[in-house]
């Protein structure tokens, strides 16, 4: 069984933050204190955070937690929509 249902997913922009920012799976997990396992998790979806993680990874990258986390897909970069 998953994880989480489709109706459970949460979608993130970790990895475009992180790669903006060029910081590392570890140095993020790092700086979370949290295994750098659990950072790849994270991104790939196969993990929702907890509201103290997810607003922690949004302090850490100094955005609101909504530019990080949402309920919906976020649009491909570049698009209009």
């Amino acid at each position: 069984m998953p994880v989480s249902s489709d109706k459970e997913h949460v979608h993130n922009r970790i990895a475009v933050l992180r790669a903006e920012r060029g910081i590392s799976r570890r140095e993020l997990a790092t700086a979370l204190d949290v295994h750098y396992q659990t950072v790849g998790y994270l991104e790939r979806g196969e993990y929702s955070p907890s509201l103290h993680l997810a607003l922690r990874i949004a302090e850490y990258f100094e955005v609101p937690v909504e530019v990080v986390f949402s309920l919906r897909p976020f649009p491909r970069l570049g698009s209009t929509a």
